[in-house]
């Protein structure tokens, strides 16, 4: 059945990557961002585009006023960890805030569901064990904690209100569409693998590793690499369990890579070398990080089709060959 979508932040890299899943299942989408961090040309032909803030509730209303919407997938957000320890206050506004005004919005004007992209950085270092949806809740940044208050808001909001949920909670968001239709942009970039992929093409200088003696087999940090569009799957595996309750789900691979297994995948998949140095540990990093993703994988149905980290590289370094200056190609 054709559907009809809102996807706030569909300009960005989690959100373009839904967007193009919306549209390949046949559904409406329509695109609400600000373009502060996403970009005009990831939107895909098919899909409305409304340029917006969703500090204007007066537009926020009049968008949401035309519906009917069956669901509102909420993507846009600032997602530095670096920059919300230095600008708290910024991303509690920015996420915080904004997601409060957005799902009051929502419950004004008659949607009835939501879903929301959250985070692994909601939870702190869990040692070797895999994190699952009843790992205690202790966000290490301003960034985590401002995911954190929307997850709470939209509890109280299915409490008072009735207004269904799914918080899904990312690990390492990691590739590109496979078509090549889409990609990761980000700048400045923080994420590893298209780092360690351009250093690889000679676009960056020396890679710098932070940290090689944490109690992981090669001594290097451990992260759950989880394919973008496996997560944009995940969106629409819990779609039909909002029929019935609220959900929150932890998002992953359920296996974890190395960033010394990062750099070898891509020399592997790029026959290039990467440069490399070794740098003193980043404060707050913790040594592994890898998600539980069985809760979501029993009730959904839904499994990751990207299991092996050489697949997931291979799409990402399609897209930095193909689009070497971003989306400004």
């Amino acid at each position: 059945m054709r559907m009809r979508f809102l996807v706030t932040g569909g300009a960005g890299y989690v959100g373009s990557h839904m967007v193009l899943a919306l549209l390949d299942a046949g559904h409406e989408v329509t695109v609400f961002d600000s373009l502060r961090t996403g970009h005009r040309a990831a939107v895909p032909e098919g899909a409305r585009f409304i340029h917006g803030d969703l500090a204007d509730i007066p537009l926020l209303d009049n968008v949401l006023a035309d519906g009917p919407w069956d669901c509102v997938f909420h993507f846009a957000a600032l997602s530095l960890v670096g920059e919300s320890m230095q600008h708290p206050m910024m991303y509690m506004l920015a996420n915080g805030a904004l997601g409060f005004g957005l799902i009051d919005a929502c419950i004004r004007n008659g949607v009835g569901k939501f879903v929301f992209s959250s985070t692994a950085a909601l939870f702190g270092s869990a040692g070797n064990e895999l994190i699952d949806e009843e790992t205690p809740v202790h966000p290490g940044s301003a960034y985590g904690e401002s995911k954190y208050v929307v997850e709470r808001a939209l509890y109280w909001a299915d409490r008072i209100h009735g207004f269904r949920s799914a918080c899904l909670r990312y690990f390492n968001a990691a590739g590109c569409d496979p078509q090549g239709r889409a990609g990761e942009d980000h700048k400045p970039e923080t994420h590893l693998m298209p780092l360690v992929i351009d250093a690889a093409l000679g676009r960056r200088g020396e890679l710098t590793l932070f940290g090689q003696d944490y109690p992981t087999p090669d001594g290097s940090c451990v992260r759950d690499y989880i394919h973008v569009s496996d997560l944009a799957q995940a969106h629409l595996a819990v779609l039909p369990l909002l029929e019935e309750r609220s959900v929150t789900y932890n998002v992953g691979t359920g296996r974890g890579n190395s960033n010394m297994e990062i750099i070898r995948a891509v020399e592997k998949v790029s026959g290039l070398p990467v440069p490399w140095k070794l740098g003193d540990r980043r404060a707050g990093d913790p040594a592994m990080l890898v998600a539980s993703p069985s809760l979501i994988m029993r009730e959904t149905g839904w499994k990751p089709h990207f299991t092996e980290i050489d697949q997931t590289v291979e799409t990402a370094l399609a897209w930095r060959k193909a689009h070497p200056n971003g989306y400004a190609d």
